[in-house]
């Protein structure tokens, strides 16, 4: 699983191109080691992340964080939340708890694949090779995305696909060497 030609493509890899947001983090070195403090067992903190504001029509921002390298034929959704109005650009460390703390009023949370509306950290099998944890900022054109809080994210990613108007990411890799 470490050789990247490899591996699983990302979650947007298909989606129609659009421009790019800069998003960045306190918590984060896009391509680097995810901290433990995002990992399930040690922190389970969503990380801090900012971005930069959407292009004209910009209406609110999803965020998602995905393992695409996940042994499930399908990644795994370690957090989903969308409905982010349009004047914010940064969630604090911890934004992604069950409790809202630091998410702005009107953001939705769906259930990731753990079963919980919040953010789940990584988790991967041991030994199972490292494991890409991939953050996702969308610019969406509607206020109101669809979905609610029970929807799944792979339909929260369907309304993305026809609704994101830019996007950017940030990706850190974190592997459980079973020591």
């Amino acid at each position: 699983m470490s050789d990247p030609r490899s591996r699983r493509p990302l979650p947007h890899d298909f989606h129609p191109p659009v421009p790019e947001l800069s998003v960045t983090s306190t918590d984060l070195t896009d391509g680097g080691a995810l901290p433990d403090a995002h990992v399930y067992a040690k922190g389970n903190s969503s990380p801090h992340l900012s971005w930069s504001a959407g292009p004209s029509g910009t209406r609110g921002y999803a965020v998602t964080c995905y393992d695409p390298d996940a042994p499930t034929g399908s990644g795994f959704w370690h957090w989903t939340v969308f409905d982010i109005p349009a004047d914010v650009t940064e969630l604090p460390a911890g934004a992604g708890t069950g409790g809202f703390k630091g998410l702005p009023t009107g953001a939705v949370q769906a259930r990731n694949d753990y079963g919980s509306k919040d953010f789940g950290g990584a988790a991967p099998p041991p030994g199972d090779g490292p494991h890409r944890y991939v953050f996702t900022v969308y610019a969406v054109d509607q206020e109101k995305l669809g979905p609610d809080a029970d929807a799944s994210p792979a339909l929260v990613g369907f309304h993305l696909r026809f609704h994101a108007i830019a996007r950017g990411q940030l990706i850190a890799e974190y592997e459980d060497t079973g020591e």
